[in-house]
């Protein structure tokens, strides 16, 4: 009785664990197969789909993945790959390091620095999302996620303006670029950041993944089984519409870097896609200028006039004092974190700073050069060109998935274009996104290269 209840047990239990197994796959997609690493992979599903909704979840998905793949390691001891960008990227640590122990308060320094962790992302997409499908599923879930921030965000601007008109009818504009929508994100730079990536995945999805092989290539048979069905992965309505509220959410965020960042990568994907087209642009962005509502057209406008802005009058201040710290400090810098702590020493003489935020310079290169100096610029200048130069090499190579490197690419140049406005390198919910999403083209090349072959003639 015992032993056939045991063995009933035993079935039932191993049903139940297969069909969690086949809900997880229906999800994800094709996970490894492997304990250890499946878990692992998992995890870092999860890290994809939180990142755009809690910081806190995502974080430590990624840890827990990231501890997962290390005890695969140390147990299976597979082969492990890296992205070729190993130099760069230990010199670009290294100097980030060194200025901590010449700083003014080298505590704060390592806060700074704890955040160079976040490159395991680079190191666990390459090595967990191996799978074609897997590589898919999570980007079309992370349109479907930003699209649901999205919505949550049009929301806040509808309660926030309703509110603004009734109690301050006459200083709209100031209070809703003061405050701004931000989606599940603390901050309107993380929501903005992190939209501004997945609009440009998207469109890049839109306009380039149905483009046709290159000539001369074809799948491998084991590649066409792969293949995700044309249901799954088909462009259809639903793709547009959700570009649609992306987009919305972006204007209504008014963070000009990221309108500015989102308008150089539609250049370089129109370019990919129909390069006649290109002339369109500046008619629609003109369109859009004159159709669009006079909060927006007074947020251009007032781009161009930097002195009648707080917001970009207080950035010209930091970027002068930026220079002043370089030219002081050309090797180390003041040090990581410590902006704030010296800011008022590298104004002019008996000027006092304007009021606002001075922990960091809105600018990511001049970030660098005050902050860490200027071997740690050059040393990031290498990784950010490297990063591009390898893309650009792996999509010589793809066939069908070229355009996870040309989305890659773009999103890449968003983020060099917009980090000229903000230091979003440093800031870890857009810096997370970025490094999984450049990181793609990667596992792309895996996926196809290897199986494909000239046609015969």
């Amino acid at each position: 009785m015992c032993i056939e209840f045991l063995a009933r047990f035993q079935y039932s239990h191993k049903i139940r664990v297969k069909s969690s197994g086949n809900i997880i796959e229906r999800v994800c997609g094709e996970l490894p197969e492997a304990s250890l690493v499946r878990w692992a992979a998992f995890c870092f599903c999860l890290f994809v789909l939180t990142l755009q909704i809690s910081i806190a979840v995502s974080q430590v998905c990624l840890a827990v993945s990231g501890v997962l793949y290390v005890a695969h390691l140390l147990r299976d001891k597979p082969v492990v790959r890296f992205l070729p960008v190993k130099l760069p990227l230990a010199l670009f640590c290294l100097f980030s390091v060194l200025p901590i122990f010449w700083a003014e308060n080298p505590t704060t320094g390592w806060f700074a620095v704890r955040k160079l962790v976040l490159f395991a992302v680079w190191f666990l997409v390459v090595n967990l999302v191996t799978k074609p499908q897997l590589r898919r599923r999570l980007l079309l879930l992370s349109f479907l996620v930003a699209a649901f921030t999205g919505l949550v965000a049009i929301g806040q601007f509808v309660i926030q303006y309703r509110d603004v008109r009734a109690q301050h009818p006459g200083e709209v504009y100031h209070y809703l670029t003061s405050t701004r929508i931000h989606g599940f994100m603390g901050h309107w730079m993380n929501f903005g950041g992190q939209q501004m990536l997945i609009f440009v995945f998207l469109l890049a999805f839109l306009l380039l993944a149905n483009r046709e092989e290159p000539q001369g290539w074809r799948a491998s048979p084991a590649l066409q089984s792969s293949r995700i069905s044309t249901f799954e992965f088909q462009i259809s309505a639903v793709w547009w519409v959700v570009l649609a509220i992306i987009i919305v959410s972006i204007i209504l965020n008014f963070t000009r870097g990221v309108w500015l960042g989102c308008f150089v990568a539609t250049v370089y994907l129109v370019v990919r896609w129909r390069a006649k087209w290109l002339w369109a642009l500046p008619v629609l962005a003109a369109l859009g200028y004159l159709l669009a509502p006079p909060l927006v057209r007074e947020r251009l406008w007032l781009a161009a006039h930097p002195t009648q802005e707080h917001a970009l009058s207080i950035r010209l201040e930091m970027w002068h004092v930026a220079l002043n710290m370089v030219r002081a400090h050309p090797w180390v810098g003041v040090g990581p974190n410590n902006i704030e702590e010296v800011y008022n020493l590298y104004l002019p003489p008996g000027k006092m700073p304007e009021i606002g935020f001075h922990n960091h310079f809105h600018n990511d290169y001049l970030q660098f050069a005050a902050e860490r100096g200027l071997p740690c610029l050059a040393a990031w200048l290498w990784l950010m060109a490297a990063l591009g130069w390898h893309i650009w090499k792996m999509r010589r190579k793809l066939g069908p998935e070229r355009w996870v490197a040309d989305a890659a690419l773009a999103a890449l140049l968003a983020f060099l274009v917009e980090g000229c406005f903000e230091f979003n390198f440093g800031t870890s919910p857009v810096l997370m996104a970025l490094l999984f999403l450049t990181a793609l083209p990667f596992t792309a090349g895996d996926a196809v290269a290897d199986s494909r072959r000239p046609i015969e003639k």
